[in-house]
């Protein structure tokens, strides 16, 4: 019977079909967006011109470098970190040396030379977790301590969050009921996509109170429609990035580099979170070396060309938790097992069929015109020959099943060493198997009348 979707842990998507695995794609984007473009918004607040489309540009490429390091296993997002809103305000007011009466266009070149930096130094940590093991390591980074570094950083956020749902209370409460509803009493793909349901509902209506009159106040106090596409048509339907190369400085680079020992604690415990909410060790396999590595060179490669540090996002963590799949959309194609296992052991071909009996499989063999047919066995011991000839150790093929073993046959250990005994050889066994393989000879000599 088929399972209902939504019940039960997906880790392969292709069984939702491409059109569902691109409204599951729609749902991680418009989950993930605010936040990553919230944080550009903050810093120009600062006085620093980062650009959002240079940060949404080097998240999707960050991402996708992640996953190209971590062999396409964790199911994570990367996206632009909060932890380093500190460092660029510190930068922003820097107002002596050098950066006396220096622009902010300037200033942001030398913020962004420190998270190049900071990103180098994920490497460090991801080169110590692969020669000393993550065992000797994590006994720095126990729950303890990643737990209250992440619970500081959504705490200094939650400030934002508030500030945002105040401009509508009541939109929010909406949006937040279409989430609730549709994950607890949703059915089917309903259940698996709430957050992109209480996107959608709560932008449709949003709209119809738009139609219906509803105004909100701006920044200045006056009062506009609820959704106004007044700055949309202004803007250019094809337009370039603005990239900024980094630049580097002692004084900056002290700024905004240290803030990486945070934002790593963080990525332990984002890691540890997906694989506690996905049941696998991701810390174990790839490797938490490998997602080190993927999230240090995002954020090397964002802050070298003007982005903001890249970092796994906690709100990726809760859309898996709602939709309970957990493919990061891996499909590589596997190569196909045989039915017929091989055996060093050298044991005869068995192969069961859906009685559980086994039985030999027949091959046609052409000799005198005519077509003989010649049993599995005969075919297998042919060939083991033709391996023994070329100097290969013969493969016989056995059922996948439990091995009979002939009860009058000995271990083949025991068979080792009674052939070197024989030979005059040595024999490095304990001294117990030592004793009982010599008394094995004497006891045939007794046996014989």
């Amino acid at each position: 019977m088929k399972k209902e979707l939504g019940h039960e842990a997906i880790y392969d998507a292709r069984q939702l079909g491409t059109p569902r695995m691109l409204v599951l794609g729609l749902q991680h984007m418009f989950a993930m967006f605010g936040a990553t473009v919230l944080v550009p918004i903050l810093v120009q607040g600062y006085g620093l011109p980062l650009s959002i489309q240079t940060t949404l540009l080097f998240a999707g490429l960050g991402t996708l470098l992640f996953h190209v390091c971590t062999k396409m296993k964790v199911p994570a997002f990367l996206g632009s970190s909060f932890a380093y809103l500190g460092g660029f305000e510190t930068v922003a007011k820097l107002d002596a040396g050098k950066y006396a009466g220096m622009s902010g266009d300037e200033k942001l070149a030398y913020a962004l030379g420190g998270i190049v930096i900071a990103g180098l130094l994920y490497l460090v940590l991801a080169l110590l977790f692969k020669m000393l093991g993550v065992k000797k390591v994590m006994r720095y980074f126990p729950p303890i301590v990643t737990g209250p570094m992440i619970i500081m950083i959504g705490l200094n956020l939650s400030g934002s969050a508030i500030n945002n749902a105040a401009t509508c209370w009541w939109l929010a409460l909406v949006a937040m009921v279409i989430i609730v509803v549709a994950n607890i009493w949703g059915k089917g793909m309903v259940k698996i996509i709430p957050i992109l349901l209480g996107v959608v509902g709560s932008y449709l209506v949003a709209l119809i109170a738009t139609a219906c009159g509803a105004q909100l106040p701006d920044a200045n106090g006056v009062m506009q429609p609820l959704v106004n596409f007044a700055s949309v048509s202004k803007a250019n339907l094809i337009g370039l990035q603005q990239f900024v190369i980094a630049k580097f400085d002692v004084s900056a680079i002290l700024v905004m580099a240290p803030i990486a020992i945070a934002a790593m604690m963080e990525h332990i415990g984002d890691v540890s979170a997906i694989s506690s909410t996905t049941g696998r060790n991701f810390i174990e396999d790839p490797g938490l070396h490998r997602t080190l590595v993927g999230d240090g060179l995002a954020t090397a490669l964002a802050g070298m060309f003007g982005g903001p540090a890249n970092t796994t996002y906690g709100e990726n963590t809760g859309v898996l938790a709602l939709s309970q799949v957990y493919d990061p959309l891996r499909h590589r194609r596997r190569r196909q097992l045989h039915p017929l296992r091989y055996d060093l052991r050298g044991r005869r071909a068995q192969h069961r069929g859906e009685s559980g009996r086994p039985h030999q499989v027949p091959q046609p063999h052409h000799r005198g015109g005519h077509v003989r047919q010649r049993s599995g066995l005969q075919s297998d011991r042919r060939r083991d020959l033709h391996r023994r000839r070329r100097g290969r150790h013969p493969l016989r093929p056995c059922h996948r099943g439990p091995v009979r073993r002939d009860p009058q046959r000995r271990p083949a250990w025991q068979r080792l060493c009674l052939r070197r005994q024989r030979r005059g050889r040595q024999v490095r066994r304990p001294r117990q198997l030592l004793r009982r393989i010599s008394l094995i000879p004497l006891r045939r000599e007794a046996a014989r009348p």
